[in-house]
């Protein structure tokens, strides 16, 4: 189950609780984790997360492949959910990224400014 997140803060239900997200938001709520998580950077769960932080160390003109081959990697354990095309919009070191998805015959998109994304500090 996923909490719903305004601004870093969960959402009070109003009766002492927090407030869930079902279905389609809650998703997207865990492909928005899977996506911004650095890969390997939980030791007990090594394979969760993506490599969307390399990009920058890339070539321009293979960052659209890697960021195809990025995202399959980090969604590939999600249930009932298919990558239906990864989009990659560059302006030098910043961007935006679109992933449109399906899940249980309902498209979602998730849009994610490369600048959210952890970057690697230029390693």
């Amino acid at each position: 189950m996923e909490w719903r997140l305004i601004d870093g803060d969960y959402v009070p239900d109003g009766r002492g609780g927090l407030t869930a997200l079902d279905g389609g938001e809650e998703v997207l709520a865990r492909v928005l984790f899977r996506l911004t998580a650095r890969r390997g950077g939980l030791p007990f769960l090594p394979r969760l997360g993506s490599r969307l932080y390399q990009l920058s160390r890339e070539k321009v003109s293979a960052r659209q492949a890697l960021a195809v081959q990025y995202v399959a990697e980090a969604l590939q354990e999600e249930p009932d959910l298919s990558v239906q095309a990864v989009h990659l919009d560059q302006a030098g070191e910043t961007g935006l990224l679109t992933v449109e998805l399906e899940w249980q015959g309902e498209e979602l998109t998730v849009r994610l400014p490369l600048s959210d994304v952890e970057t690697d500090g230029g390693r």
